[in-house]
C-alpha cells in the first residue's frame, strides 16, 4: 500500500513540475504522524545485556546473553532502551534479532561488538551473515560504539587476495533486512569481513553519522550497501573502505545520499546491475554533496552485458573529487570476471542521469568515461558545469560511447572522442 502511495505522490509531483531533488522525504509521513509521540508518551524500559549474562571482556562468547536480552526486548509491551555498556568489548558468534516486536527498540551500541575468529562458528548458519535484524519495524540502532567484524582471517581467504582460493562469500557486519522505519546512526564499523552495513527490502531508511573503515586491500568490504529498499536517506558518513563506499542495487528507489565522505575505496555506485542475465532495477537516486579522496572510481554506474531493467532518474550533484581515477564513469560493459564476457545483444538501460557541479582532480587521463552498450545506449545523459583536471594540472580527456550527451555551461574537459 506504501509503495503505491509513494509512486503515485512522485507522479503528481512531477506533473506540477517538481523535480527529484525537490522531493520532501518525509520520514513521520511515511510511519504514521503519531507514531513517534506514541513512543515518547510510553514509559520505557531498560534492558541491559549485562543483565543476561553478558561479561564484556572481549574473549568471553556472549551471544546467548545478547539472544535472551533481544527476547526480553522483542516481548516487551513498552518500548525499548537494549543497552550495550560502554568501555566493554562483547565477542559475538553469527546471531539473528527477529521480529516482529510487541513494540518499538532502541538499541545503545556504546561499547564494542566484536566478530569471533574462528570461521568454524558459521558452519550451519548462513555465511553471508553475522549481525541480522530480521522483521524489526520501528527500530532504533544508535549509540557511538563500535562494531568491528576481525575481518582479516576472512581476506586472507578471500579469491580477490589469493587467486588459489575458491570464490565464497564472507559475513556482511550489520544486516538490516525488512525493517520499516528504521533509523541506524551515530555508530563506528571497522575491519568488517565483508560489507559493513546491508540494507535489504527495508523502507522508510535514516542512516547518519556513521563512520566507516577498513584497509583500501581488504576485498568487497563495501561501506552501505542497499539492495531491494525504498525511501532511503543516507547522511554526514565518512567511508573509507576498500570497495564502494555506498552500493545501491537492484530493486532501491528513492535513495538520497548527502554529505558523504568516501576514500579509499571504490565510490558511489549504482551496480553493479544484470549479472548473468538477470532483470535489475534501481530508480530515483540523489547523490548530493560529496568529496571522494583517492578512489579508483567516482560516481559511478555499472551493469553486465545480457542483463535487463533499468538505471534511470539519477542525479550525482555537488561533488569534489580529489585524485580519483575515473571521476565520472557509466561502465555498460562491466566484468567482474576471470572469463572475457562476451558481446551480448541485451543490456539494462541507463537513462536520465544528471551530473551537476561537479570539480576536482583525476588520477587519469580520462575524467568522464560513457562505456555504453551498442543494443542500448545510454539516453538523457547531462552534463552541467563540470571542471576535472588531472593531478598534474594537464587537460583531461572523456570519452564517450553509445551515449545520447546534453551539456549546460562550462564543461571542462570539454569533449568527447570515442
Amino acid at each position: 500500500m506504501y509503495a503505491t502511495l509513494l509512486v503515485l505522490a512522485f507522479m503528481l509531483r512531477l506533473g506540477r513540475g517538481l523535480s527529484l531533488d525537490k522531493m520532501d522525504y518525509n520520514f513521520t509521513g511515511y510511519s504514521g504522524s503519531t507514531w513517534k509521540r506514541s513512543i515518547q508518551s510510553m514509559p520505557t524500559r531498560l534492558i541491559k545485556v549485562d543483565d543476561f549474562g553478558a561479561r564484556g571482556d572481549g574473549s568471553t562468547d556472549d551471544t546467548k546473553a545478547f539472544v535472551a536480552a533481544w527476547n526480553a526486548a522483542c516481548a516487551s509491551s513498552a518500548p525499548v532502551n537494549m543497552r550495550v555498556p560502554l568501555g566493554k568489548t562483547y565477542r559475538l558468534k553469527p546471531i539473528v534479532f527477529s521480529g516482529p516486536c510487541k513494540s518499538f527498540i532502541s538499541v545503545a551500541i556504546e561499547g564494542t561488538i566484536l566478530a569471533s575468529t574462528t570461521m568454524s562458528d558459521w558452519n550451519g548458519a548462513d555465511r553471508r551473515l553475522w549481525m541480522l535484524f530480521d522483521k524489526v519495524a520501528g527500530l532504533s540502532v544508535q549509540g557511538g560504539g563500535t562494531v568491528d567484524g576481525n575481518g582479516q582471517v576472512w581476506w586472507k581467504l578471500s579469491c580477490k587476495v589469493d587467486s588459489k582460493q575458491p570464490c565464497t562469500s564472507a559475513p556482511t557486519a550489520l544486516t538490516f533486512r525488512a525493517c520499516d522505519r528504521l533509523s541506524v546512526s551515530n555508530l563506528k564499523f571497522r575491519n568488517s569481513q565483508q560489507m559493513h552495513v546491508t540494507f535489504s527490502k527495508c523502507a522508510g531508511v535514516r542512516i547518519s553519522g556513521l563512520t566507516i573503515s577498513a584497509p583500501d586491500e581488504s576485498p568487497n568490504t563495501d561501506g552501505i550497501h542497499i539492495s531491494g529498499s525504498t525511501d532511503v536517506k543516507i547522511s554526514n558518513c565518512v567511508i573509507r573502505t576498500g570497495d564502494d563506499c555506498v552500493s545501491i542495487v537492484s530493486g532501491s528507489r528513492f535513495v538520497t545520499a548527502t554529505n558523504i565522505v568516501c576514500g579509499p575505496g571504490h565510490g558511489i555506485s549504482i551496480g553493479s546491475l544484470g549479472m548473468n542475465g538477470a532483470e535489475h532495477t534501481v530508480s530515483d537516486v540523489l547523490v548530493d554533496t560529496a568529496r571522494l579522496e583517492g578512489s579508483s572510481n567516482g560516481v559511478r554506474i555499472k551493469t553486465w552485458q545480457g542483463g535487463k531493467g533499468y538505471a534511470k532518474n539519477i542525479i550525482f550533484r555537488n561533488i569534489v573529487m580529489d585524485n580519483v581515477k575515473n571521476p565520472i564513469i557509466i561502465d555498460q560493459n562491466y566484468c567482474d570476471s576471470k572469463k572475457p564476457c562476451g558481446q551480448q545483444n541485451s543490456a539494462v538501460a541507463v537513462s536520465g542521469v544528471t551530473y551537476q557541479n561537479i570539480k576536482g582532480t583525476s588520477a587519469t587521463p580520462v575524467a568522464i568515461d560513457f562505456d555504453c552498450s551498442r543494443s542500448v545506449p545510454c539516453k538523457g545523459i547531462t552534463v552541467q558545469n563540470v571542471n576535472i583536471v588531472t593531478k598534474s594540472g594537464a587537460a583531461a580527456k572523456s570519452f564517450c560511447r553509445n551515449v545520447e550527451l546534453t551539456k549546460y555551461g562550462a564543461v571542462v574537459p570539454s569533449t568527447c572522442t570515442s
